[in-house]
């Protein structure tokens, strides 16, 4: 059995893994992310265009989604690519998936800027 939560801590680790990802930019993410949804939440990221380490969270989060769950997982990437918003579009197409995907992110972003603020 697989521990999301685990995963989730995992990412955190990793999206605050380089220095240039701001607290900032995590506080705001979550805050589109409760508001509007996953995919404001990546079309918030997209639109930074790199600012305060926005493609590192952008890129990662999306390949947590398509690597988890193991068995299952949440977004299936046709080609490999590394767009998620027609994924994430695919993925609103099932409420639960989408719901856990939106939490297991929300969680993530969390872990994520509880070790920004640590460092």
């Amino acid at each position: 059995m697989e521990i999301l939560d685990m995963k989730c801590a995992e990412l955190g680790q990793k999206l605050v893994a380089n220095k240039a990802v701001k607290e900032t930019l995590l506080t705001d993410v979550i805050g589109v992310l409760e508001e509007q949804g996953l995919y404001a939440a990546f079309l918030f990221l997209k639109s930074k265009k790199n600012k305060d380490g926005a493609n590192e969270v952008y890129s990662k989060s999306f390949e947590f989604l398509r690597t988890t769950p193991t068995a299952s997982p949440l977004v299936a990437s046709k080609d490999g690519g590394s767009d998620a918003l027609g994924p994430i579009k695919e993925l609103s197409k099932d409420l639960d998936n989408l719901l856990l995907a939106r939490e297991l992110v929300r969680q993530a972003l969390v872990y994520a800027r509880y070790h920004a603020k640590a460092r």
